[in-house]
């Protein structure tokens, strides 16, 4: 595992994140956008932050473009979160994809979202060949939103 980790710029997150987020609670998704909520590692309490949910193949996806976040290592502890929209919050359990299962989610991804988080990628885009999209996989964790057992 890397540490790779790029943080947010000021306007995204003083301005985008914020305004994202505030419609998420308001219960508007804006292009999928979720509030995930994870248990901290040390204090247990919740964490929130604006996410991107894929949808890819009949199945859902949380993909860290700026790499090992917070959020990421607090998922990684708890294996459980919840996806929020308004009021509703959706339980959910994680499960973390291999390098070479992230290369068809990666590419829907920028597919979807390229303008939004593009240059945290190195250049790497939807366009890009399975190989170009491996090599930069292990930098941006990405999991599969399964139901709790």
């Amino acid at each position: 595992m890397s540490n790779h980790y790029r943080a947010p710029g000021w306007f995204t997150r003083n301005v985008f994140n914020q305004s994202v987020a505030f419609l998420s609670r308001q219960g508007i998704s804006v292009l999928g956008s979720r509030i995930l909520a994870v248990r901290g590692r040390t204090s247990g309490q919740w964490r929130t932050t604006p996410v991107n949910l894929l949808a890819y193949d009949d199945r859902r996806y949380l993909v860290a473009p700026r790499g090992e976040t917070q959020w990421v290592r607090n998922l990684r502890a708890a294996g459980t979160g919840e996806l929020r929209l308004g009021r509703r919050a959706e339980p959910f359990r994680g499960r973390e994809l291999t390098d070479d299962e992230k290369v068809p989610v990666l590419r829907a991804y920028l597919k979807r979202w390229k303008a939004e988080v593009g240059v945290f990628f190195e250049g790497t885009g939807p366009d890009s060949s399975d190989d170009e999209i491996r090599a930069i996989a292990a930098k941006h964790p990405a999991f599969e939103v399964l139901p709790v057992e």
